[in-house]
């Protein structure tokens, strides 16, 4: 075991071409676009008419709380995801995984369009769309983070931000491709055809981009800073009992940097990256979630355009996610985490009034505004910054939990959350709060967090 060690010490680092970089960065913002496409229609088509077709024998505002809690179902099902695959991920390699999760995810998605409804079936409808619901989370709670640690891991040091920010453009893009598709349908389909099977057609065409992100999976090349970690033999990793052994027996080198990694105790890293998760998360259950529905249900507006909001919001992160990206490599990660995080806060009443204006315009600068600060803008720090906070010996792990955790924390219990407060307040002023605690929680974390920028990937400790 020693000489296996240090013989896979001793070969010369992976190298990988521009062309397995832009095959990286396809696949990342391929999977990524997918798996916000196939959660944006989900929480759109809970917001605008599950409730309606699953959930028909209750009064319309408890029927938007039962299609929430059943979106929130799946973030339970990412939780075990994100477990079972980043450990996987870990130990044999971060390509194996995400090819396993875009079939998850796109055949669950595909399924859901071919449901029948409350009226056909009663009571088994929304238990399938449960069933199915869990299916899409369980593979979706290791794609983002794969995603991640794969395209950070690829990226040159100095690029690292920009090019990471391509995930956070992938989520960009499916959210543009669901909102889209949505408007279209809204403004095409009279109320019967959409209830009757308008709904379904997103949620069928999914299977198509699912078939692409499948095959450019097939020839991507494994990730060069697992290739090149001092704990992988033959392509997997040591477990702890082998490395223990490979310590003792190794020069002092080798051994110190083995213990690194394995014996540090892990938590401070792990819990401010969960901080960091929050804000972003918590503001994305509440902008591109709940005041979908909240707008289309109370608001004198058009039944359109909140989702041709998410739509304008979407196309202006083309431009949002990438600058936050130089910014962050040209600044560091944490001032620019701190600017972002204090504006959400500043700008959380004055984004509700303007929604709540009743106005047609200020829905559409009020939901941008929120959409690109509070979400976007913190989503592209967020997915180079969790990659340089953790280690590389169990990167895909805590960044895989600390995101679904901060996810079933704030984005599945938040729009329930919301929905409730709102209904009794009769009021828009508990989502304006909410944007300010979530915001306030990933301030405090960007203060307590070191700066990571330029960080080597390799090491196997966490950098706190």
């Amino acid at each position: 075991m020693k000489d296996s060690v240090i013989a896979a010490q001793q070969t010369p680092s992976a190298q990988r071409s521009t062309r397995d970089l832009t095959r990286a960065a396809v696949s990342g913002w391929l999977g990524t676009a997918m798996e916000f496409m196939d959660f944006q229609l989900y929480s759109l088509a809970a917001a605008i008419v599950f409730n309606k077709i699953f959930f028909p024998d209750v009064s319309p505002a408890i029927g938007l709380i039962a299609a929430m809690a059943t979106y929130g179902v799946g973030y339970v099902a990412r939780l075990a995801g994100a477990v079972y695959f980043g450990r996987m991920g870990d130990r044999l390699g971060r390509k194996k995984v995400l090819y396993i999760t875009i079939l998850l995810m796109g055949a669950s998605t595909t399924l859901i369009g071919a449901l029948p409804t409350y009226a056909t079936i009663g009571i088994l409808a929304p238990i399938l769309l449960v069933a199915l619901r869990l299916v899409q989370g369980f593979g979706a709670g290791a794609e983002i983070a794969g995603a991640t640690v794969m395209l950070a891991e690829y990226a040159p040091v100095k690029r690292r931000g920009l090019i990471s920010s391509l995930v956070s453009l992938g989520t960009n893009s499916g959210t543009l491709a669901a909102s889209g598709l949505w408007a279209v349908l809204l403004a095409v389909l009279s109320e019967d055809q959409l209830l009757s099977w308008g709904w379904r057609l997103p949620f069928l065409l999914s299977f198509g981009l699912m078939i692409f992100a499948v095959w450019v999976r097939r020839s991507l090349k494994e990730s060069p800073v697992f290739e090149e970690r001092p704990d992988v033999v033959d392509g997997v990793a040591l477990a702890r009992d082998e490395a223990e052994s490979v310590i003792a027996t190794a020069d002092e080198h080798q051994g110190s940097v083995l213990a690194a990694g394995i014996r540090q105790r892990k938590g401070k890293a792990f819990f401010l990256a969960l901080g960091l998760r929050f804000g972003q998360a918590g503001n994305s259950g509440l902008m591109q979630t709940f005041l979908v529905g909240y707008i289309a249900t109370n608001l004198a507006v058009g039944r359109s355009v909140p989702t041709d909001a998410i739509v304008y919001g979407s196309l202006a992160g083309f431009a949002t996610v990438p600058l936050i990206g130089l910014l962050g490599d040209r600044f560091g990660r944490r001032s620019v985490y701190l600017a972002l995080s204090a504006l959400t806060v500043v700008l959380a009443f004055p984004v509700m009034l303007l929604i709540t204006s009743g106005s047609t315009s200020g829905v559409m600068l009020g939901m941008v505004l929120g959409l690109n600060v509070g979400v976007l803008g913190l989503f592209s720090l967020e997915s180079v910054t969790m990659a340089e906070l953790f280690g590389s010996r169990t990167r895909f792990t805590q960044l895989a939990l600390s995101k679904e955790i901060g996810g079933i924390l704030a984005t599945a219990i938040g729009p329930v959350l919301a929905a409730t407060l709102t209904a009794v307040t009769d009021s828009w002023w508990p989502i304006a709060a909410m944007l300010v605690v979530y915001s306030l929680i990933t301030f405090g974390s960007a203060y307590l967090a070191p700066e990571t920028r330029g960080r080597d990937l390799v090491r196997l400790e966490d950098a706190v």
